[in-house]
C-alpha cells in the first residue's frame, strides 16, 4: 500500500494519513445550511470526501466520515418566513430534499450526519467551557468568543486579525468588547419562532460553534481530517479552530483538506448570490454518475468550471468507459494492467488527485480498444467504485418499445431544431421512468433512480 497523502491548508505541508488510536480515520467536513434546496457545488464536498473515505478503506484503513447538516441559522429564519412556514418544519424539509438529492448520485451515506438541532446539549456545555477559561463573555442574552484571548487566531487564513471582518448581523457592535469577537449564542431576536434553552436565556447558537461540537461528539478531538469548502476557511473554520483549542487544549484536525469551489463564469456558485444550478436539476438531465465524474473531473483544490459543456463532457467520458465494460475480457491481468491499475491507486494516494486517476483508466480504454486485454474487466471492476462510477458495471436494462419511439421523435425534433417539442417528449419520457443521455455516440434511455 502506498502512503496516502494529503497537503494541509494550514501549514502547506504534506501529511500522511493515519489511523487515530480507535483505529479509524476520523473525517468531518462541512454539510449545507439547509435554507433552500443545494446547488451542484453543494454536491462536491459531498463526493469528494465520501470517494476519499472509499479509497481509504480500500487501502485497508478504516475511517468514519460525518457530514453534518446546518439546520439553525439566519437564512432558515429568513427563507422559511418568506415560504409562510414555521422555521423548524421548513429546515426539516429542506434536510429531506438533501437526502434526496445526494442519495441521487449512487453514492452511500456518511456514516454520521449530526443536526445542529440534535447538538444543543453539546453546544451549551462547549460554550460554557469557554466562558468559564475566560475565552467567551456574556453580553445581555448573547455570548461571544473573545478572539483576542487565543494567541493562534488567523493561523489557518494567514489574516491580520486586525483586518478582518466577521461579517455579523448588525446591531451587535455594541455588544462586544471588540469589534473582532463573534457570536457563540445569540438570544432570540424578535420573529425568530424558533429557540432553545441555555444559561444565557432563549436563543439559539451560532455558527461556528455548531460544527465545533458536531465534531467533538462525532470524532472526539485532533481527529484526522476536517474538511469543506474554501470559501469555509474564514470566518468559519478559523473560528472553529479559535473555539476547540482554547476549549480542549489540542489541534481540532490534524489536516485540513479544502475543496474548489464550482463556478459560472468565474464566480462561486452561491445561493445567496442567485448563480446556481440545483443538483436534483443536474442529475435529471444528465444522471448521478455524470455528475459525479463532473465533480471529480479537476483537482479537489482547484475550482472547476461550470457549464452545459463540461457536464457533456463528463457524460460523454462515462459513455466511454461503458462502452468499453460492455465488451472488456476477463481474465488475468498482465504487465500493462497491474502497471495501469497500480498507478490509478497512486494518483488517489498523492493528495486524491482523480483526475489523474481518470487518465490512468483511459489509458487502459484506450489500450483496450487497440488490441485484446484479458483481465481489463476485473481490474475496472476494482477501480471504478473508487470514482464513484459502480452504475457503470452494472447491466442496462432495456426500454420497451414505447419508450424507444419517443425517443425517436425526440431525436428527429432535435435535428429539425423544435426544441420546445423535443423538451416536452423528455419529460413524457421522465413520466414514463426513464431519463434521457445525451452522449457522444447518440441518446440513449436510462431506469431513473
Amino acid at each position: 500500500m502506498s502512503a496516502i497523502r494529503i497537503q494541509d491548508t494550514l501549514s502547506g505541508e504534506w501529511h500522511d494519513l493515519r489511523a487515530g488510536e480507535g483505529g479509524e480515520v476520523g473525517i468531518y467536513a462541512c454539510g449545507p445550511t439547509v435554507y433552500g434546496r443545494i446547488h451542484i457545488g453543494n454536491a462536491r464536498p459531498y463526493v469528494v470526501f465520501t470517494l476519499l473515505k472509499r479509497f481509504l478503506e480500500h487501502e485497508g484503513l478504516g475511517a468514519k466520515l460525518v457530514i453534518n447538516v446546518t439546520d439553525i441559522n439566519d437564512k432558515i429564519y429568513d427563507a422559511a418566513r418568506r415560504a409562510g412556514e414555521p422555521s423548524d418544519e421548513y429546515a426539516k424539509e429542506m434536510t429531506a430534499a438533501y437526502v434526496a438529492d445526494t442519495d441521487a448520485l449512487g453514492l452511500e451515506r456518511p456514516d454520521a450526519e449530526p443536526l445542529a438541532s440534535g447538538t444543543i446539549e453539546e453546544i451549551v456545555s462547549l460554550i460554557q467551557s469557554l466562558i468559564d477559561s475566560g475565552h467567551a463573555y456574556q453580553a445581555n442574552g448573547d455570548v461571544y468568543f473573545r478572539v483576542r484571548s487565543f494567541d493562534g487566531y488567523g493561523k489557518l487564513s494567514n489574516r491580520d486579525p486586525d483586518e478582518m471582518d466577521q461579517g455579523e448581523e448588525a446591531g451587535t457592535a455594541a455588544l462586544k468588547e471588540n469589534p473582532l469577537d463573534f457570536a457563540l449564542w445569540k438570544g432570540q431576536k424578535e420573529g425568530e419562532d424558533t429557540s432553545w434553552g441555555s444559561p444565557w436565556g432563549k436563543g439559539r447558537p451560532g455558527w461556528h460553534i455548531e460544527c465545533s461540537a458536531m465534531s467533538e461528539k462525532e470524532l472526539g478531538t485532533d481527529f484526522a481530517i476536517h474538511g469543506g469548502g474554501i470559501d469555509l476557511v474564514f470566518p468559519h473554520h478559523e473560528n472553529e479552530i479559535a473555539q476547540t483549542e482554547a476549549a480542549r487544549g489540542v489541534p481540532l484536525a490534524e489536516v485540513w483538506m479544502h475543496n474548489g469551489m464550482v463556478q459560472l463564469d468565474e464566480e462561486k456558485m452561491s445561493k445567496s448570490v442567485g448563480n446556481i444550478f440545483q443538483l436534483s436539476e443536474a442529475i435529471d438531465r444528465y444522471g448521478g454518475q455524470t455528475v459525479v465524474a463532473y465533480l471529480i473531473s479537476g483537482h479537489y483544490r482547484q475550482p472547476l468550471a461550470f457549464s452545459d459543456e463540461q457536464l457533456q463532457e463528463a457524460a460523454a467520458r462515462v459513455a466511454r468507459i461503458r462502452n468499453y465494460m460492455r465488451d472488456a475480457p476477463p481474465g488475468e491481468p498482465d504487465e500493462f494492467l497491474s502497471d495501469r491499475r497500480q498507478a490509478f491507486l497512486d494518483a488517489l494516494a498523492d493528495d486524491f488527485n482523480t483526475p489523474q486517476a481518470f487518465a490512468v483508466l483511459f489509458e487502459i480504454v484506450a489500450e483496450g480498444n487497440r488490441r485484446e486485454l484479458p483481465g481489463a474487466r476485473e481490474v475496472l471492476t476494482e477501480l471504478l467504485p473508487l470514482l464513484g462510477l459502480d452504475s457503470v458495471l452494472e447491466a442496462e436494462e432495456e426500454a420497451p418499445p414505447e419508450a424507444q419511439r419517443l425517443l425517436a421523435e425526440r431525436e428527429e425534433a432535435r435535428r429539425a431544431k423544435e426544441f420546445d417539442r423535443a423538451d416536452s417528449l423528455r419529460d413524457q419520457l421522465a413520466e414514463m421512468g426513464w431519463e434521457v443521455r445525451d452522449e457522444a455516440g447518440g441518446a440513449r434511455l436510462v431506469r431513473r433512480p
